[in-house]
């Protein structure tokens, strides 16, 4: 039996075939995206409607790669990014481009809804998050008051993996991780936040969908569809998250205290809870999971900026690269490189900079650049990782997936910068092979028989032991004091404006 897994991401959309007799992927493909070009500074938006058309492409390429098998998938898998709003019309069309991770326009919007609660004590104590400038609140409030012509012709309010579910099946809907995302849920209760709602317009709660499980199917495949793509009529679509709640369960973290990093166009790292995770700080998002669980989630956006820099800058390719890092010893000589290239999320700098400190005759060289580079990407990891041993995370060791883990340095430099082994799985389509789990989960349900999260994880996910590696103990001492260091730069910098 087959399982269709779906991502939609920034840079494209990706689709496997995850064959879950065998844990084998049977078919894979990737269609590209575009962004909208020529907009005002802090503006990153797509056009939804090449959403489907690359879902469409990469289905279709992946069914043709089956050889005749097509009649044995069973379900389709959405995951989306974490933020990005689809607005459709009474007649379903899509009224205006969708902002994406990185949009910073809504920012003063962002601020006055903290403001009106009290900042992130009062936002957290109602809601049990604090919706920031990447949240669909802000954004609501933005389009209210920007573009209300949009936002009075609004009929629908989905989330990018709704929105393609929705083409999908025709129904509209979401789930518990999905909504958290929007930061207009209340993450206790798994509802949408009455107060939140009513302060941007009280008419925003009739343009949400209604938020289902996670483990239940949103619906079958459209006839129409089905006989374009050569399918079964009873393929059933999945509930659908956000793809790095997805990119956990394809890492096997489904259970209370486990850390899963994600290495790819951005740095993911998230810490699965029994209960809420709320960072009174508000640098860890609490969100609730796709497994029907919560956990705490912290994202570097320039985990792969600041190396592509430096490649591009001198020319590199990427083993180029890794064999600069791997020249220079831990520590850089004393080189630290502040890797805000963009807008950061932890520590929070939505108009950061970069700065490189530490300079000598002896350590300007690329090859200290390229070391520092990478420790500072590590460092704001290990710094999220850090917030989350404070909510109480102690994993014994942390899972690694994504393009990003197949380099044996990043592996051992992330070890020793979080003081704890780290395992990369065998999954390397991360949050596409989690759709495919979520749906697999959500049809056997269906169909009457039991198969949980955490079975499936068990069955289909496993540690690569011999890509394993432990921290070396002395290099984790001087990582937790160039973190600090880190950490003071930022803290000095950016209140006196010059990060």
């Amino acid at each position: 039996m087959h399982f269709l897994g779906i991502e939609i991401g920034h840079g494209g959309t990706r689709a496997v075939v995850l064959d879950l007799e065998s844990a084998v992927i049977r078919a894979e493909a990737w269609v590209p995206h575009d962004w909208i070009e020529g907009l005002p500074a802090g503006y990153r938006e797509q056009n939804p409607a090449q959403w489907i058309d690359a879902v469409d492409r990469a289905v279709r390429q992946c069914l043709a790669a089956l050889e005749g098998q097509k009649e044995r998938v069973a379900a389709i898998g959405i995951a989306g990014p974490q933020r990005g709003l689809v607005l459709l019309d009474e007649a379903n069309r899509i009224i205006r481009p969708t902002k994406l991770a990185g949009d910073i326009s809504v920012k003063r919007q962002a601020d006055e809804i903290a403001r009106a609660f009290g900042g992130a004590p009062g936002l957290i104590e109602i809601a049990g998050q604090a919706p920031g400038v990447e949240s669909a609140a802000a954004e609501c409030l933005w389009l209210k008051q920007h573009e209300p012509y949009h936002f009075q012709r609004a009929a629908s309010l989905l989330t990018v993996q709704d929105f393609i579910a929705y083409w999908l099946t025709g129904e509209r809907a979401t789930e518990a991780g999905s909504a958290s995302g929007t930061g207009l849920l209340d993450i206790r209760t798994r509802r949408w936040s009455a107060e939140l709602l009513d302060f941007i317009d009280p008419q925003l709660a009739s343009l949400l969908p209604p938020v289902g499980a996670s483990d239940q199917p949103r619906g079958l495949l459209r006839p129409a569809l089905a006989r374009e793509w050569g399918g079964s009529e009873m393929v059933q679509v999945g509930a659908g998250s956000a793809s790095p709640l997805l990119a956990a369960l394809a890492a096997g973290c489904v259970t209370n205290g486990t850390v899963a990093v994600e290495l790819g166009s951005a740095g993911v790292i998230v810490g699965v809870g029994d209960s809420p995770v709320i960072d009174y700080r508000g640098e860890i998002t609490p969100l609730c999971n796709a497994t029907g669980s919560w956990l705490g989630l912290a994202t570097t956006t320039n985990t792969a900026v600041a190396p592509e820099v430096l490649r591009r800058h001198y020319g590199w390719s990427a083993e180029q690269f890794e064999a600069m890092v791997a020249s220079v010893s831990p520590g850089a000589d004393g080189l630290l490189l502040l890797p805000y290239f963009t807008g950061e999320s932890i520590p929070r700098l939505p108009d950061g900079t970069s700065v490189l400190h530490g300079i000598t005759p002896g350590n300007f060289t690329p090859a200290h650049m390229a070391r520092a580079a990478a420790e500072g990407v590590a460092l704001g990891l290990g710094y999220a990782m850090s917030r989350l041993r404070d909510l109480g995370f102690e994993p014994p060791e942390i899972r690694l997936l994504g393009p990003g883990v197949v380099s044996p340095v990043t592996r051992q430099l992330l070890a020793d910068v979080f003081g704890a082994p780290v395992l990369p799985v065998s999954s390397r389509q991360g949050a596409a092979v989690g759709a495919a789990m979520q749906a697999a989960v959500a049809f056997f349900h269906q169909s009457g028989e039991s198969l949980g999260f955490e079975e499936i994880a068990s069955y289909l996910v496993a540690g690569d032991s011999e890509s394993r590696c432990d921290p070396d103990p002395q290099a984790h001492e001087m990582y937790q004091e160039l973190m600090s260091r880190q950490q003071y730069l930022v803290d000095t910098l950016h209140p006196a404006g010059f990060l």
